[in-house]
């Protein structure tokens, strides 16, 4: 019996990380989707020689001249639905090393919760993140042609598949794997520690947060990440660009020929819409995942 209710326990917060995660996923990415849009259209400009925008209010507005409002959405659909489940794998993964990685209180230390928010990072990016980040980038990067070849996600993985095969998916997988594990190292290391110090303060062990300190200390968490991973995340869209074959022989070549003919800078290009995303993004979906989290919690008690 005892076994047993340990096993539904651990069942339970499996089931519960998973579920809080999909939700906090999908809606985190479809809320703050415009700025992701934006951020890549401004890592891929002049990839080609070409330079068309100024930055990222130019972006935003000559998009909506040229595509209308709903072109700020094109490829919605696939980060949606990586998100969602990137999201899912995320917490899902970084709950349970968090559970083999607490001491004898049930404490993480900071270091520990980098190395788990790590792990959970590359499971992501592996799993769910290179696919989905490919396909939208390529859909995003197919609208800055005259005459654009994809009609949307089933059609645009489809043609992908075709020409390129299932590898077409998985382009830039390392650079992608660098990047999620930075992230969720930096971003997880920083939510929990902020978290444990101002738990020391909001009364009683064990009392969730009040939404709104929950929504700051994930948006802070956004804000650390963003300065800190955006080379990674460059090189990544670079690599997943329509001509990234022709121009990269691999992630290094790609970092190289990014500072040689672009400067230092260019990889922290996008990093202001990057930035917006990122600080509402940090702050939105830790607070939906606390929240749904106590909501799932709340119900287990009354069945």
């Amino acid at each position: 019996m005892f076994h047993y209710i340990i096993f539904r326990i651990q069942r339970d917060k499996v089931l519960y990380s998973l579920i809080a995660g999909l939700i906090a996923g999908g809606v985190e990415a479809t809320i703050t989707y415009p700025t992701e849009y934006v951020k890549t259209q401004l890592q891929l400009d002049g990839s080609s020689g070409t330079k068309r925008f100024k930055g990222p209010i130019d972006c935003a507005i000559k998009t909506v001249q040229e595509k209308g409002v709903p072109g700020l959405y094109k490829g919605l659909s696939a980060l949606v639905i990586g998100t969602a489940a990137k999201a899912g794998v995320r917490f899902l993964t970084y709950d349970q090393l968090k559970i083999l990685l607490q001491d004898e209180n049930g404490n993480v230390s900071g270091p520990r919760s980098m190395l788990a928010g790590l792990g959970a990072g590359m499971v992501e990016a592996i799993t769910v993140v290179t696919p989905t980040e490919t396909i939208k980038t390529k859909l995003i990067h197919d609208q800055t042609r005259a005459q654009p070849q994809y009609k949307g996600l089933v059609h645009g993985v489809t043609k992908i598949v075709a020409k390129e095969g299932l590898g077409g998916v998985y382009r830039g997988l390392f650079p992608v794997m660098m990047r999620q594990g930075a992230n969720q190292a930096v971003r997880f290391s920083t939510y929990s520690t902020l978290k444990q110090e101002f738990q020391k303060y909001s009364g009683p062990s064990g009392q969730p947060l009040p939404a709104l300190v929950t929504f700051g200390i994930g948006s802070v968490a956004g804000i650390v990440t963003v300065y800190a991973t955006m080379p990674l995340d460059v090189i990544k869209t670079k690599m997943q660009g329509l001509k990234a074959k022709e121009l990269y022989r691999n992630s290094f070549h790609c970092g190289w020929t990014v500072l040689k003919e672009e400067g230092l800078f260019a990889f922290w290009k996008g990093a202001t819409p990057r930035l917006s995303r990122l600080l509402f993004s940090g702050g939105i979906i830790f607070t939906v995942y606390e929240q749904v989290m106590t909501g799932l919690r709340k119900l287990d008690e009354f069945s």
